[in-house]
């Protein structure tokens, strides 16, 4: 007989989040306290014309750290809400904007 090894839920990574939303931008503005906000693009293809065309989506996310600054590339999540605005949360800085 073959052993076979089980993962129990406690056991689990504690990375799995109920397979929350994750959205990759930009942060245009940061100056409110541990609040920035993140701007995402996005493609669609008109059904109709076949253009396609970039939309732009403003989201207001949370930073405790005060981490990222204007024109960082940040990945973020959906969380509950923070605030009557805030309901994403910053998980990572993918590329630190080019200071001058």
């Amino acid at each position: 007989m073959s052993e076979e090894t089980t993962q129990t839920p406690a056991a689990a990574p504690a990375v799995e989040r109920n397979h929350r939303k994750v959205r990759l931008g930009v942060v245009s503005s940061d100056k409110q306290d541990k609040t920035r906000v993140v701007k995402v693009e996005r493609k669609a293809l008109d059904p109709l014309y076949k253009k396609v065309t970039k939309f732009t989506s403003k989201y207001y996310v949370h930073d405790e750290k005060n981490e990222s600054k204007v024109g960082d590339l940040v990945e973020i999540m959906e969380t509950r809400p923070l605030s009557k605005l805030k309901r994403w949360r910053l998980v990572s800085i993918k590329k630190h904007a080019a200071t001058d």
